[in-house]
This record gives C-alpha cells, structure tokens and sequence, in this order.
C-alpha cells in the first residue's frame, strides 16, 4: 500500500481520500485488510487521532467495517444487495456534487415521466405535501432541503419501479449531504428560495396531468438550472 504523506489543514478528510482513490483504482479490495491506525499514521506522517477520525468516518459511509479484536476491513459488497453497491460507486468517486447532479438528471426525468402515467391520487397527495412543506419552509426561512428530498422521492415512489425506488435509496444519504450543500449555495442569491419552489411547481402539474412530456422537461429543466447555477457559484467563490 503506498500511501502519501499528508500536508492538508483537514487531515482526516485527505486520508480518507486517498482510501477511497485506492479502493476506485482497484488497490484495495472488499475484504481487503487496512493495516493498523498507529502503522497508518506513522506512514502517513499524521497523529493517530486524525487516523482514527478517518476510519469513523469510511464506517460511518459504510466504505469499511471495523471488527473489534480483528482489524479494519473494505466493506465485502459481494454479495450485498445493490444498494450498497451503489453507494459504494457514488462515495468513491470525485465532484461528488456535480456527479451525483448527472446521475438524477439520468435517472429522475424518466422517474417524472413514469409517475406522471402511473401515479395514484395517494402518489399525488404525498408529492403534493411536500411541496406545500417547501413552500412552508420558505415563509419560515428555512433550508428546505429535507422537503426538497421527500419531494423528490415521492415522485419515485410513484413511478412504481421497484428497482428504480433501490436505486434511488443507495443514493439517499449523499443526495441529503449534497442537496444540503446546494442550497447553502443557491441560497446565497436573492429570490432562490421562491424560484426553486414554482420550479417543484411545475413538476408536480405536470405529473398531476399526467402528461409524461411535460413532466420529464421540466425535471430535466430543474436538474439543469440546478447544476448551472451551482457551477457559476463555485466559481465565483474560487475567483474571490
């Protein structure tokens, strides 16, 4: 294993880092065995507690298992269900925001699309409530990044895929991390709040029609705006 010496204000993100970069090119394996936090920290030139916070930190993503009285493990996914499959992909790969950004607009403008023909009036009534609790959170200036979620999940649900749903849950703890930090960012410009709203709008009129065109655009459209907006902001904090 060759791991590099660490040199970046935030320690144990740089090494958790480097473990997964190892785990995507294949250097280490599900199963595989990580060697000891005091050899690591040794290694990497870095105090063990900062060792320690990394492994909390790939067990808490479910990326390693730590066996007391045996060792530190790459999660098997084997013989996982495909959940864990997928998370795995997602939290080993890089520009996880914007990446994630690509797998939705892949994923959820059919998932409009498929809900807007087979939805039910219960489908209707949840993606319906989370709206108005979006709508809530803006008149109480609030993030509104949970009912954002929820909305968007509900919207799954009613595409009635049971793989797709799978799918949708592997993703479920990055896409609450980083719709989080999307609109810590987009909430930065004015009106973001009431634009993003009317933007949920439109989908969920469109699924209520059920009019499957229209649906899959305007997610499309919300994905898009999304991630293009995102990419002005953070390159304006960069040139700043």
């Amino acid at each position: 294993m060759d791991f590099k010496p660490i040199k970046a204000k935030k320690i144990y993100e740089e090494i958790v880092d480097q473990i997964k970069g190892m785990i995507a090119r294949g250097e280490l394996n599900p199963g595989d065995k990580l060697i000891p936090e005091r050899e690591l920290a040794e290694r990497m030139g870095v105090g063990r507690s900062a060792v320690r916070e990394a492994y909390r930190a790939l067990e808490a993503i479910g990326i390693i298992e730590i066996k007391p009285g045996e060792g530190t493990f790459v999660r098997k996914i084997g013989n996982k269900p495909m959940t864990d499959i997928m998370s795995l992909a997602v939290l080993t790969g890089k520009d996880t925001l914007f990446e994630l950004l690509e797998l939705r607009k892949i994923v959820e403008t059919e998932a409009a699309a498929l809900a807007a023909v087979r939805r039910t009036d219960e489908d209707l009534k949840e993606i319906k409530n989370w709206l108005e609790q979006m709508n809530q959170d803006i008149e109480n200036a609030n993030l509104g990044d949970l009912s954002d979620l929820k909305f968007h999940y509900a919207i799954t649900d009613a595409a009635h895929n049971s793989l797709l749903t799978r799918l949708m849950n592997s993703i479920s703890e990055t896409m609450k991390q980083e719709m989080k930090t999307a609109r810590e960012n987009l909430y930065l410009t004015p009106g973001t709040p009431s634009r993003l709203y009317e933007q949920h709008k439109v989908i969920y009129e469109a699924i209520a029609r059920g009019d499957e065109i229209a649906a899959r655009s305007a997610m499309l459209k919300h994905l898009s705006r999304t991630e293009k907006e995102l990419k002005e902001k953070l390159i304006l904090s960069n040139l700043s």
